[in-house]
């Protein structure tokens, strides 16, 4: 339906969540900011005591010192921190000729050499890198977030891996962190023994870089990791000292090297080697910052517990929170391990003490069920055990799957972990415990000879029965079910212990919890002379489906009853338009006009609309044309729409104008029941003395005049859909007709598509009318199947008006 718009009411304002969402956004962005700042703050302080344990200065002349070697090198102040933390343990001495920093004692040691100025090789992007990533290493905590905030750092200087070795005493290399490589093959390449051919051992042992840059060649000379290996043509390998960083103990020589692996081929740059170094310069001192062992030498106390585990069977850990701690599960360390933990988290198990628990087994402390039960258990003292859980170990370098729970109990502050591997029977019980939750059923054993009685656990759950009350016999299964199902059940039972025929039935019993539908399946096992000696049986709660199934044939039936009111409605609607509606079979002559009427109710849907038309001769010799459309469907628009049609004639033949008559017929569907209906019309007198058409609009699409082979819309006079105003303007329009003109009145049913503008609508009925115009009458049906084509989903009224050629 068209209509002209209506200037809508002016509605309360909603409370303005967004703008509370931006403030708490920038309450969390400030927090963030403060936090980084503190951070910060840290580092720089952690350098300035650097500075002046070896030089003896003061605060202030170490700050001072910082500052002027940030500038020398063309860096930030944090990256001079990083760096100054990263080569502490190779100090070196000042030129003659370089002045102490002020406020340093004469006889402290000296200070280092200012670090070569930033490579001039360097551009600013280069630059910004390291910038930003002395910012970023501030929210480091562990070697696998270093690992993963270089790789998010260096992603625009093709890297698209990165690996971070630690060689341990022993010469081995020890993987502590990794991004961009899978945990499978992670796994694979944890450990790697002190072998000749690896370019991370290579690049340690000979403190140089390792430029893998030619992959044939490289193949040949070292055993590369991956796979396969080509996934990563180049690499690099860069050796930084970082003591502490790596599991050893705090002063052991322990040394890391970065690895970066690149999928492109070609040789590194001369400014990517030199912004690769400089990372490796800046991340060195990020390692010895993170604090993975207890400092200084192991007391006797923990050399004591951790003997004890080493005579110790099974996997075990003493976790014990350091003096600082805030209490939470992320501040536990491993204070002793067994030999066997190690085996069981891929590390040797002297080597896990020191280390915090997450780091050791980042995906079970990852676990949200385990970090609640272990914060129970120091919280409470309750021990814990977990649900079973599946974990990959490495058996002689094949990953293979096993299961696990873990139990943990107090000790002190602290707690001691146990990791308990399941066996198949464990695992079976598991699998059978998994089986009756998941399926929501129990199973039942009656031993018809003992008269012994077995249920599962979840068979009592089912049948609402208390365990202590133990379970019931076969015999007296029926008793608890409703007593309209007992029958059925004792018939079922009797002619299982008789004939040994098995049965699966439904029944219904009454819990605490409500009314529950259950199905009971059961077989007999016979003895040699076929005479049943045992009965198994499974109990299923089917509740939730019954109700299901209830449920949906309510909505069946429901929807059945709809259809039968709505077809009813249609049907009564149908009769009463035609009876409201009458049309005629063929044109009629008015005022010397004639008219031809073509109605078409909607293809889809089973309502009736409120379209109708109406074309009457006047008194005094004029004819009166009316084509409207009410809003809505059914027994309401048919009703408003036959109030409107004979009220507008009514109004008309008494004498009224069309302006006056719309005006009223506004007043009218304003104070009808429906106080919301709308409609749209038009009225058009014809002067049959002057072949004049006065006409006026309330929201309608505008007539259609074809003259002399072209086709025009007429210009709308003023007015809008009735029922939308309670002060509209209606004004009249006029045209004077000629012979052999055709006016087309119609609903906006025939122009309108889903989809579609009003403008291509209107086009496709003007192209319409032109390819189908003849004097012959009962030609309406070509012209509204080519207009017509396709889905419709409204219903179509239409008025065709000829003026005769010649005088009849």
């Amino acid at each position: 339906m068209t209509s002209e718009p209506a200037t809508p009411a002016d509605s309360g304002a909603a409370p303005d969540t967004v703008a509370l969402a931006k403030v708490v956004a920038r309450q969390r962005a400030e927090l963030d900011r403060l936090r980084d700042l503190a951070a910060m703050a840290a580092v720089l302080e952690r350098a300035k005591g650097a500075v002046m344990t070896l030089t003896g200065c003061t605060p202030d002349a170490a700050d001072e010192e910082l500052r002027r070697r940030a500038k020398a090198g063309r860096r930030t102040l944090l990256e001079q921190c990083w760096i100054t933390l990263g080569t502490l343990a190779a100090p070196q001495a000042a030129p003659a000729d370089t002045p102490p920093p002020a406020g340093s004692r004469p006889d402290a040691a000296p200070v280092s050499a200012v670090p070569p100025s930033r490579n001039p090789a360097l551009g600013e992007g280069s630059s910004a890198a390291l910038a930003t990533l002395g910012r970023e290493l501030v929210r480091v905590a562990t070697p696998q977030e270093l690992a993963q905030c270089l790789l998010e750092q260096l992603a625009g200087a093709d890297t698209d891996a990165v690996m971070i070795y630690a060689r341990l005493p022993a010469g081995g290399l020890d993987l502590i962190g990794h991004a961009g490589i899978e945990e499978t093959l992670a796994t694979q390449w944890h450990h790697i023994p002190p072998l000749s051919g690896v370019a991370a051992l290579d690049a340690l042992r000979a403190r140089e870089p390792r430029w893998l840059e030619d992959f044939e060649t490289d193949r040949r000379r070292y055993l590369l990791i991956g796979d396969p290996p080509s996934r990563w043509p180049t690499r690099a390998w860069l050796p930084l000292p970082a003591p502490g960083a790596a599991g050893g103990r705090q002063g052991s020589a322990t040394d890391v090297c970065i690895g970066i692996l690149r999928s492109r081929t070609g040789p590194f740059s001369a400014e990517h080697r030199d912004l690769l170094l400089a990372v490796a310069r800046l991340c060195a001192g990020r390692l010895r910052a993170f604090d993975t062992r207890p400092g200084g030498a192991v007391d006797a106390a923990a050399e004591s517990v951790q003997a004890v585990f080493d005579a110790l069977p099974g996997a075990a850990m003493l976790l014990t929170p350091p003096p600082d701690a805030s209490g939470g599960v992320e501040d536990l360390r491993v204070a002793a391990a067994t030999a066997q933990a190690g085996v069981v988290v891929g590390r040797a198990g002297d080597e896990l003490v020191g280390r915090r628990f997450q780091e050791c087994c980042p995906a079970l402390a990852a676990e949200p069920s385990l970090r609640r039960g272990l914060r129970r258990t120091l919280t409470t003292g309750e021990p814990y055990e977990s649900e079973p859980f599946g974990h990959q170990e490495i058996v002689d370098g094949i990953a293979e799957l096993s299961t696990y729970s873990v139990r943990a109990a107090p000790l002190g502050e602290g707690l001691v972990l146990t990791w308990v591997r399941h066996g198949s029977s464990d695992r079976q019980e598991q699998r059978l415990a998994d089986l009756q939750r998941l399926g929501n059923l129990g199973w039942a054993s009656w031993n018809l000879l003992t008269h012994e009685v077995t249920w599962s656990s979840h068979v009592y759950a089912l049948l609402g029965r208390d365990a202590e009350s133990g379970p019931v016999g076969l015999t007296a299964l029926p008793d608890l079910a409703l007593p309209e199902d007992r029958s059925a059940l004792d018939h079922a039972i009797a002619r299982l212990l008789r004939d040994g025929r098995p049965f699966d039935l439904p029944f219904r019993i009454r819990t605490t919890a409500g009314l529950r539908h259950l199905r009971a399946v059961a077989e007999a096992v016979p003895d040699s002379h076929g005479k049943p000696v045992e009965v198994h049986g499974v109990i299923q709660d089917l509740t939730a489906q019954r109700s299901a199934e209830l449920a949906l044939v309510e909505s069946e039936r429901a929807i059945l009853t709809q259809h039968d009111v709505l077809l009813a409605e249609r049907t009564l609607a149908g009769r009463l338009q035609d009876a409201l509606l009458p049309l005629p079979t063929r044109p009629v002559r008015l005022a010397g006009l004639r008219v031809e009427v073509a109605y078409l109710p909607a293809q889809s849907g089973i309502h009736v609309g409120g379209d109708w038309f109406s074309a009457i001769e006047l008194a005094d010799g004029d004819a009166l044309f009316v084509v409207g459309d009410v809003a809505g469907h059914g027994i309401d628009a048919v009703a408003t729409m036959a109030q409107l049609r004979f009220t507008a004639k009514g109004m008309v033949i008494t004498g009224s104008s069309l302006t006056g008559a719309l005006a009223r017929l506004n007043r009218l569907l304003l104070h009808s029941r429906d106080s919301h209906g709308t409609a749209t019309m038009v009225l058009a007198r014809y002067d049959s003395a002057r072949r004049r058409l006065l006409w006026a609009q309330a929201g309608h699409p505008p007539p259609l005049l074809l003259r002399d082979g072209e086709v025009r819309f007429l210009d709308r006079p003023a007015g809008m859909l009735l029922g939308a105003s309670t002060d509209p303007r209606f004004q009249e329009a006029e045209v004077v007709l000629e012979p052999g003109d055709r006016v087309l009145l119609y609903t906006d049913g025939l122009i309108e598509r889903p989809g579609e503008t009003l403008d291509r609508g209107l086009k496709r009925l003007a192209e319409g009318v032109l390819a189908h115009h003849t004097d012959e009458a009962g030609r309406l049906g070509a012209l509204l199947a080519e207009v017509l084509a396709g889905e419709r989903r409204d219903d179509v009224c239409m008025l065709d008006i000829r003026v005769p050629a010649e005088p009849e």
